[in-house]
């Protein structure tokens, strides 16, 4: 199973960003997908969440900014970005909860560079 990231970049504040993650493998089910972001000297935190039902959770911080979606069919997460601020750079990671034919597991992306500055 590979996860794989796409979509980030150099925005200046207040722009898009639209970062997409693509599962690949034997897969039966996905139960959750997520993003995480990283920036310098902090901690991993979660930025958003799309369970299998449709339900979100997001950080306080992006709510009304940020947009978790996915595609089932396509095995593919999205995280629309709008509003972008300079502290929003970071790196971020997708993150999913699946069934796959080794079994159930958490797998993680490698990893967007998305860098908010003008």
């Amino acid at each position: 199973v590979q996860l794989v990231e796409s979509g980030g970049g150099l925005v200046q504040p207040g722009g898009s960003l639209r970062l997409s993650c693509a599962a690949s493998g034997t897969i039966f089910s996905i139960y959750a997908m997520a993003w995480y972001r990283q920036a310098p000297g902090k901690q991993r935190e979660l930025v958003a969440r799309i369970i299998s039902g449709g339900s979100t959770d997001y950080l306080d911080s992006v709510k009304g900014r940020f947009t978790i979606s996915r595609d089932n069919a396509k095995r593919t997460g999205y995280l629309q970005m709008d509003s972008l601020k300079p502290e929003d750079t970071a790196v971020y990671y997708c993150h999913a909860d699946l069934q796959a034919a080794t079994g159930r597991g958490n797998y993680w992306g490698q990893g967007t560079q998305v860098t908010v500055s003008s």
